[in-house]
């Protein structure tokens, strides 16, 4: 992990007890040149005015100007010149055309870093790398560092024994900046590494080269076989949106692992097809449907529940309302008291988010670091103020009702005991509400709106065959022996697993996944179903949860 982050009281002591490995990232030890940087007589020149290069950078330093445009250093050749490695281009020239303010990222020897990582390999332990250098919010993977390349086959090269094996690891969000949301952890294929590499890294120049980019092009295989990965937003949205339309040989409610599959063989299948005339059409199709979907604030799976009649839709609606309302006045306790705590979770956590969307050059929109210091900063804050609750609790028993100094210890104790259940009720009261605050819209629409809904539904249900026909049709040109349109035929309905269920063979994998489906605490306060070795690890893009719940 960055030693940045690891030199944090708390961050880093946790990161001492898993065991890490703090890495010196160059961005952190960024410093403010002085003086402009102005474009040379070519493009491998530039002139600074003010500058004092010979004390504040070297050789493979880099110059940053902005976000997307950095210079790398390749001589310094006084106070006010240096010689870059590769020419000038348009955007670096026209920032330096009026003279231009930068900083200095300088080179940094991670010699120690590969010592330490050999070692701990060649004692037979793993090593977890993020090979994209740092976390994101983009649709599609960044470009891999060449640092886990450089660690397997550096190992290898030590020691001719060594076996090192790359497995890639992919972390799947759903929504990933909100609380209790999920995520799906898929492994792929382990990645050898063939030994003639490890002699063509021993050679260096560019025969080292070569076998590093050869590695590195394995590890971006193998991760985008365990993540989603996508052009952009919108194309992310248009596929999701697909894969939920699209309607298997057996209709059964899939599983989130499978989702996430479902999601990647989706994405493989567009970029084969992408420009495809029928698969232009159907996109835009289906991007109209989201947009349909938007106007009328509905997610997929709430436009069957349009279907109801006025008179079925009216009473339903005027019960959750009432059920909403219920909740409102239980969840209210909790939410005054809990509201210190999500004030200054919300402030600081959004304060971090501005602070890394203004340094970061790859972040959309900084959710990660938002999701991360919500998380960070609740560990931190809400034992204080349970315990400030705590100590009013002991300081009104013994002052004000005058109790024994025992008596009212034992009681603020057995509130701060207390405390994280009541919150936690509330929490589930909350996410209870939200939930039937939005069933509610497919009702009013129903209500309102009976003709729009028909035409939504039909809408649907004829893109919902255009997509399917698009898929089985074209699905074995993508996948070839590995697309199935029955993959899904042998899943067995919840409602069957639960009617064969007996108690004898507790250990059979159907009645352990019902099991472990009892105790999804997502079940709580439903008063009734709604409608509605050394590993590469890479995050992909949020997926969208609400349409498979």
């Amino acid at each position: 992990m960055a030693k940045s982050s690891f030199n944090r009281k708390l961050i880093g002591t946790v990161a001492r007890m898993l065991h890490a490995i703090p890495v010196i990232r160059p961005q952190d030890l960024a410093t403010k040149g002085r003086g402009s940087l102005h474009a040379g007589d070519d493009n491998l020149t530039v002139i600074g005015r003010g500058t004092e290069f010979t004390q504040q950078t070297g050789p493979r330093d880099l110059l940053v100007l902005s976000k997307k445009v950095q210079l790398p250093v390749d001589k310094v050749i006084s106070d006010t010149e240096i010689k870059l490695k590769v020419p000038l281009d348009d955007e670096a020239n026209k920032l330096l055309r009026d003279g231009a303010s930068y900083k200095v990222i300088p080179h940094v020897d991670q010699s120690t870093l590969y010592d330490k990582v050999h070692e701990r390999l060649h004692n037979g332990g793993c090593i977890v790398i993020f090979p994209e250098g740092g976390s994101h919010d983009q649709t599609q993977m960044l470009p891999l560092k060449a640092g886990f390349a450089i660690m397997a086959l550096g190992a290898m090269a030590e020691d001719e024994n060594a076996d090192v094996k790359i497995v890639p690891v992919g972390l799947n969000y759903f929504h990933p900046h909100r609380f209790r949301s999920r995520a799906v952890v898929s492994y792929g294929s382990p990645i050898s590494i063939p030994r003639e590499w490890v002699e063509k890294y021993k050679q260096g120049g560019t025969a080292k080269r070569e076998a590093i980019a050869a590695l590195l092009d394995e590890g971006h295989e193998g991760l985008k076989s365990v993540t989603t990965n996508a052009p952009d937003y919108d194309t992310l949205m248009v596929l999701n949106a697909a894969r939920r339309l699209y309607k298997p040989a057996a209709t059964h409610k899939l599983t989130i692992d499978q989702v996430v599959d479902l999601n990647r063989r989706f994405l493989l299948g567009y970029r084969y097809f992408k420009d495809n005339p029928e698969c232009k059409e159907l996109a835009a199709k289906v991007s109209a449907y989201n947009n349909q979907l938007k106007y009328f604030g509905l997610h997929d799976h709430q436009v069957e529940t349009t279907k109801k009649s006025l008179f079925s839709a009216a009473p339903v609606l005027v019960s959750r309302l009432i059920r909403l309302v219920f909740l409102a006045f239980l969840g209210f306790p909790s939410l005054i008291i809990n509201s210190p705590l999500m004030l200054i979770v919300r402030l600081i956590s959004q304060k971090k988010q501005k602070e890394a969307l203004a340094s970061s050059s790859v972040k959309v929109a900084a959710r990660d670091v938002l999701a991360s210091w919500k998380v960070i900063i609740a560990l931190i804050v809400t034992p204080v103020i349970y315990g400030i609750y705590s100590f009013i609790v002991f300081m009104s028993l013994w002052r004000v009702y005058e109790r024994d100094a025992k008596t009212s210890l034992m009681y603020a104790c057995l509130s701060f005991v207390i405390q994280p259940f009541f919150a936690y009720t509330g929490i589930r009261l909350v996410e209870t509400g939200l939930d039937l605050l939005k069933s509610l819209q497919p009702l009013i629409i129903a209500v309102c709106e009976p003709d729009a809904a028909a035409g939504l539904r039909l809408m649907r249900e004829k893109l919902s065959d255009d997509v399917t026909r698009f898929v089985n049709e074209h699905g074995p040109d993508v996948l070839g022996k590995q697309f199935d349109p029955h993959r899904f035929d042998h899943l067995e309905l919840r409602k069957q697993a639960a009617e064969t269920w007996n108690w004898r063979g507790i250990y059979n994998s159907k009645k352990t996944e019902i099991i472990q489906q009892w105790f999804d605490d997502k079940s709580i306060f439903q008063f009734n179903p709604m409608s509605s070795t050394s590993s590469l690890a890479s995050s992909s893009s949020s997926m969208d949860e609400q349409s498979d719940d």
